[in-house]
């Protein structure tokens, strides 16, 4: 995901510095070049060796460390670098930060970096509270630094408050966000509809779909780290909501078409990937217990047609997508979907194929146009969401 990417982790001294480890780690994993600056200070919490032990790269703290090549260490790391990460960020380096004081590595460096800087301060509450501290972080958002707002909790100071520094998986999406992709999708507001819906039988069953969500929230995913202002609205599912996205929690086919109708017209993308539930109850014509076992009449109704009311409703500059999830005449059913439901294009998959549909981390789509057909293979549905909006912007 990093391939070719260089990330620069500023550590500075708080008991928070031990958890830049793992996200060492992490991003090393994805094949991105790590270098670690710290502060003297942040060395008597966690030693250098532990970080050029896992990104491989030296782990600078002196600025007039003799023991390298020669080039001025603090420019030529600065020059290379794809962001910059300072976590935990202590008051004092905020303060330095905001007034121009380069006084040791990690300082020197920072101020000669012309990429993205990200800050996440971490301190006792009072402190961060502090309106001096408070001064000083809005100066360097005032500079073009974005600062991560800390958690709430348990702090070692043994107080409980803001101040606590988010966990690693946090960091790792705020880098994610910067440099997976380019940003070709700045501007573009995107919106997508993911996993089932469930209408309710009586208070214990109830109507759904194997639905997993997957799909669509790859697809929002892939979207937002493409610069995309992205909404999700997702029916019930057991996955963690894709960060930076405004999400929209509904449970039934009549929350989600209420939830679409709402937000539809300001979008410049509509990729509907949730698998609504088709039918809903209508009422309970009769109930009787034969014996130990239950057994109920059902009437059902059709649940509302979001794809037909988004064609309907399609503005000149809108782009209209649709799933359709066949099982036989995959390319016919789908085309005659793509009419009549007057969207741009249909992402097809036949369930009967090896690696697609529901649940899987995987699938096997075909792109179907007006146009034309384009069959990708099997791959992640990451991979297939990035390949769907490419498609989108590029044909």
């Amino acid at each position: 995901m990093f391939q070719g990417k260089t990330i620069l982790l500023g550590v500075t001294g708080s008991i928070a510095a031990y958890k830049i480890a793992s996200l060492a780690s992490a991003l090393k994993k994805q094949h991105a070049e790590v270098h670690v600056l710290m502060t003297k200070n942040a060395t008597n919490f966690i030693t250098p060796v532990t970080f050029e032990s896992l990104t491989g790269t030296k782990c600078l703290v002196d600025t007039f460390d003799r023991n390298f090549q020669f080039q001025v260490e603090h420019v030529s790391i600065a020059q290379k670098a794809d962001v910059v990460l300072i976590a935990p960020a202590s008051a004092n380096i905020i303060g330095k930060l905001a007034h121009g004081i380069a006084d040791d590595m990690l300082t020197t460096t920072v101020m000669a970096c012309t990429c993205k800087k990200i800050i996440s301060p971490a301190m006792n509450t009072n402190m961060f509270e502090n309106p001096v501290v408070q001064d000083n972080l809005k100066i360097l958002e005032h500079y073009g630094y974005e600062i991560i707002p800390p958690a709430t909790g348990y702090l070692a100071c043994g107080t409980t408050g803001a101040g606590k520094m988010p966990e690693p998986e946090t960091l790792f999406s705020h880098i994610e966000r910067e440099i997976a992709f380019p940003k070709d999708m700045i501007g573009k507001k995107v919106l997508v509809t993911a996993g089932p819906t469930q209408e309710a039988i009586d208070p214990v069953r109830y109507i759904t779909n194997h639905s997993s969500g997957k799909m669509g929230y790859a697809i929002a995913k892939a979207a937002m780290l493409r610069g995309a202002d992205v909404t999700l609205i997702s029916g019930r599912t057991a996955i963690l909501p894709p960060p930076f996205v405004n999400v929209i929690q509904v449970v039934t086919a009549k929350e989600m078409f209420e939830a679409v109708k709402s937000v539809s017209e300001e979008q410049d993308i509509i990729i509907k990937a949730a698998a609504v539930a088709d039918y809903r109850p209508k009422e309970v014509k009769s109930e009787k217990v034969k014996k130990s076992d239950g057994e109920m009449s059902i009437e059902l109704e059709r649940t509302d047609d979001i794809l037909k009311y988004l064609g309907e409703h399609k503005k000149p500059d809108q782009f209209l997508c649709g799933f359709s999830m066949e099982t036989q005449n995959m390319i016919g059913n789908s085309r005659a979907k793509l009419e009549k439901k007057n969207l741009d294009m249909v992402a097809a998959n036949n369930l009967k194929v090896e690696g697609a549909g529901f649940q899987g981390d995987t699938n096997v789509l075909t792109l179907i146009t007006q146009k034309e057909e384009v069959s990708l293979p099997l791959m992640s549905k990451e991979d297939a969401a990035s390949k769907l909006l490419d498609k989108i912007l590029y044909s």
